[in-house]
């Protein structure tokens, strides 16, 4: 019997817990028979303060379930003393025994080909190929006995064209499990229904993408201060307009499955490299149909501000701002995005929780929130990915973006870890439970030793 890691549990098998396990038991520690045959938990009831031990054993398609639990215990030690001869038993048993009878035809299989090579994304292409994203593929092929496909084409799309918006949809899939909020995906549309603790909500994933004209891609290219200011005011919220409004004027709503739930639209961008890392302010200022800054008074005390931007005007281009103040826009709760929804994420996460090529070495060079109400900017920061010190959780620059005028309010408690804003007046108040050590863009270096 080995110790796991409870970073390595949540990736085994951490989809399985229900949003009930918030309330009625702690974890206490969790183990392994040899090569993970089975898994076992040591759980204390809140109510009774007793332990119990629980065996989760693979089912047919690969997921862990549990298929057995203890007597109780009135204290750990016992438990513990337990485990050994509980996991040694059920470890020898024919796997034939954890099938429960309602399991699918097979498992996903995110990496089994279904396209020549030449039509492979290039971010499929490093998984699969590269050694020093091993990590990534390990905690994607641990999460892809849990993940269900309504539309039967994920697999194909995440593969090759529809990687990005494939993979926006992995990262929510990971948050939504660490924060032990079950997934329904019985309905095609919106991809999530989700259920927590504080209530049932809806997640519909939008992407941005690149513009392509004629096989090539146009992004504009920046080249000074006065262009990246422009970018920044105009061209990005437009970028974040299209996709917006479009589901928008799906009016999800107006199913009968939805209604009087809340409805969140998760938005990614991946319209260029490391946009997702630059880009939160512009998707700031679009939502709200402001620019939010800060200046300093003459003691040199920090100021925020708050200036209206009527509309964004890029070429002959031009649309309102405000997302949030868009007819039926009432209808939605909030938009969640990311800063850290990249493969760099589900390397470092991958690579904490033991998969993958021992070999690879990750430095993690960035800006970082520094705990001082007078200070303007982060710090920099440069860290080792492999030190036995750094932490990381999926939920980590996971923003959400509260709707003032939303019908149906989104309850901050559903996400702990996350950045919640909430335009208060003409301010925007930004708060977390923890902001200490949040990064505010990174990027990291993959080396092999």
């Amino acid at each position: 019997m080995e110790k796991l890691p409870s970073l390595r549990f949540d990736a085994l098998a951490g989809y399985a817990r229900t949003p009930l396990t918030l309330l009625t038991a702690d974890e206490r520690a969790w183990y392994s028979e040899e090569r993970e045959r089975v898994l076992g938990i040591i759980v204390q009831d809140r109510a009774d303060k007793d332990y119990v031990c629980i065996v989760m054993g693979r089912d047919r398609i690969g997921r862990y379930r549990a298929v057995f639990l203890s007597e109780f215990f009135p204290r750990l030690r016992d438990a513990r003393a337990t485990m050994p001869h509980i996991l040694t038993e059920w470890g020898a048993k024919d796997p034939v025994e954890f099938e429960q009878n309602d399991e699918p035809q097979r498992a996903m299989g995110f990496f089994r080909p279904r396209h020549p090579v030449e039509r492979l994304h290039l971010g499929f292409r490093k998984l699969t190929e590269m050694e020093e994203y091993s990590p990534a593929r390990g905690v994607m092929e641990a999460m892809m006995y849990y993940f269900k496909d309504p539309d039967g084409n994920f697999v194909e799309q995440f593969q090759s064209t529809g990687f990005n918006g494939r993979f926006w949809e992995l990262y929510l899939f990971a948050v939504l499990a660490e924060s032990r909020i079950s997934v329904n995906r019985d309905y095609p549309a919106p991809d999530y229904l989700c259920g927590s603790v504080f209530g049932q909500f809806f997640i519909e994933a939008v992407t941005v993408n690149p513009t392509i004209k004629n096989g090539q891609n146009v992004e504009p290219v920046i080249g000074n201060e006065q262009e990246l200011k422009q970018f920044m005011l105009n061209y990005l919220p437009i970028k974040f307009a299209g996709p917006l409004t479009a589901k928008l004027a799906k009016k999800y709503w107006e199913k009968g499955h939805i209604s009087g739930n809340p409805l969140v639209f998760a938005i990614a961008d991946f319209h260029r490299p490391f946009s997702m890392t630059q880009s939160q302010t512009a998707l700031t200022t679009y939502l709200y149909g402001r620019i939010f800054g800060a200046s300093r008074d003459f003691r040199g005390n920090l100021i925020l501000t708050s200036v209206p931007v009527p509309e964004h005007v890029w070429g002959h281009k031009t649309v309102p701002s405000g997302f949030f103040n868009l007819p039926d826009a009432e209808n939605i709760s909030a938009v969640v995005s990311s800063r850290e929804a990249t493969l760099a994420k589900f390397n470092r996460i991958g690579f904490k929780a033991e998969f993958g090529s021992r070999r690879v070495r990750m430095i993690r060079e960035g800006k970082r929130y520094v705990p001082d109400r007078n200070r303007a900017h982060p710090e920099d920061v440069k860290v080792s990915v492999n030190s036995k010190r750094y932490r990381e959780q999926w939920g980590d620059g996971l923003e959400i973006y509260h709707n003032p005028n939303a019908i149906i309010p989104f309850d901050p408690r559903i996400f702990p870890t996350a950045m919640h804003h909430q335009l208060r007046g003409d301010e925007l108040a930004s708060f977390a439970t923890t902001i200490k050590g949040r990064w505010f863009g990174s990027k990291t270096h993959v080396t092999l030793a």
